[in-house]
């Protein structure tokens, strides 16, 4: 059974991108499952740079199909804007598949979670402002607006109105905030109906039909493992399941259907927005792991947080998505370190764990136990094989691969899409 998850094995930001651009001219469907337009992807395609934020990679790659799954909030605005891009830039975006059942993010989504974050102040998150926890929320609460609703207008205005009783009630007497206007809403959500309908489609009966066909199908998270709401260092986290559970959630696809999970990891640490971060670095290196790395967000523009490897949460992810192999990016980034630092286990209290604590509270204080390993000065962008690295890269990749429980099978040495050294095949 040809179905591939592929996701995140830090706090998000690792180069899934690149890994789903990679493989996506080899697959047939490639579906996000989670998360909105708060997880954005860098993909370089020869001398072309593509930002994208709610698409799915795949869309890049001709022959492929798109999918935006259930599990998955949708900005109407934000989708057209990034469709209509591609489209100025030549990109084919016919072939896209929305899920009927995938949640809206409306204007007043975007309302509550930025006026939220500015009540909280210093007890802030730090998420995008962009409405995605919020969504969720009224999705579990169950007064969530669906793609579906766009297209009766009766049950949208229904629908709206119970969603804003409560919700203005909240704005105009917690937050002195202007009412919304249910009538306003509608009507700028009816406005995308028309344009958003021919890409709706039933689509967990699509990919069950694709997967019994043995069509290749990649679902690729969004965020990270540790940005996960259940299994991630909450509450500093996304409101949503990027773990390898919330590919079969999200995508309405039973997990024995699922033949392999991939994990993304970064040769060193990064994370955006506020929580522990145990490896992070406040010195000159933590600085030119952000400059070389290119490290800011790509939805936020908001500077990553650096550190080193972290080879505690690499096996955690592994633990809890039961992954199957590890693609390896940005390598080429620690080219010049006389010698690395690797966090293998964490001080909590004068006491050696090699585990991750369950106990927020442990983590937050937890001190990073380093090992040493030799750095490498060639440049190593031009390597095709796993035999072109220098004998110190070579031992690098190797020792994570031990610590982190998995198979290494393929490395990022560089932004572009043939900047990749493939040791055992994904497909």
């Amino acid at each position: 059974m040809p179905a591939l998850v592929l996701l995140g094995a830090q706090w998000g930001d690792e180069g899934k991108g690149k890994a789903t651009d990679l493989l996506g001219g080899s697959v047939d469907y490639v579906v996000r499952y989670q998360g909105g337009n708060n997880a954005g992807h860098t993909v370089v395609v020869g001398d072309q740079k593509y930002a994208l934020h709610l698409l799915p990679s795949g869309i890049l790659s001709p022959g492929c199909t798109p999918v935006i799954g259930n599990g998955v909030v949708v900005d109407p605005s934000v989708l057209l804007s990034e469709l209509s891009g591609l489209e100025e830039r030549g990109v084919d975006t016919s072939k896209l598949l929305v899920s009927g059942n995938a949640h809206l993010i409306t204007p007043y989504h975007a309302t509550l979670d930025k006026t939220t974050e500015r009540f909280l102040g210093k007890r802030k998150i730090g998420t995008t402002g962009r409405g995605i926890g919020p969504t969720y929320a009224d999705k579990i609460n169950r007064v969530g607006i669906r793609v579906q609703d766009l297209f009766d207008e009766s049950i949208l205005l229904q629908k709206v109105e119970a969603a804003l009783d409560f919700k203005n009630q909240v704005l105009a007497k917690l937050y002195n905030r202007r009412a919304i206007s249910a009538q306003q809403v509608v009507e700028e959500l009816l406005g995308y109906a028309g344009q958003i309908e021919k890409y709706v489609a039933d689509t967990t009966l699509v990919l069950n039909r694709a997967i019994d066909d043995d069509k290749v199908v990649l679902f690729e998270g969004g965020q990270g493992t540790l940005l996960d709401v259940d299994h991630g260092t909450y509450p500093f986290v996304t409101s949503s399941n990027p773990t390898a559970g919330g590919a079969c959630t999200g995508a309405g696809v039973g997990p024995t259907k699922i033949s392999r999970v991939i994990g993304i990891l970064k040769a060193y640490t990064t994370r955006v927005g506020a929580g522990p971060f145990p490896t992070e670095l406040f010195d000159e290196d933590g600085e030119a792991l952000r400059r070389i790395g290119g490290e800011f967000g790509v939805t936020t523009g908001r500077n990553r947080r650096c550190g080193w490897f972290d080879a505690v949460i690499a096996r955690y992810a592994t633990r809890v998505n039961g992954l199957t192999d590890f693609f390896l990016t940005k390598l080429d980034v620690l080219t010049g370190w006389e010698r690395i630092p690797v966090c293998v286990a964490y001080e909590i209290e004068g006491e050696r764990t090699t585990e991750l604590p369950y106990n927020q509270s442990d983590f937050h204080h937890a001190k990073p136990v380093y090992e040493y390993l030799p750095g490498w000065s060639e440049d190593i962008t031009k390597a095709k094989t796993f035999a072109d690295l220098p004998r110190n890269a070579q031992a690098y990749v190797r020792a994570l691969e031990e610590m982190s429980g998995a198979p290494v099978s393929a490395i990022g040495v560089g932004p572009g899409r043939d900047e990749t050294i493939e040791i055992n095949a994904f497909l």
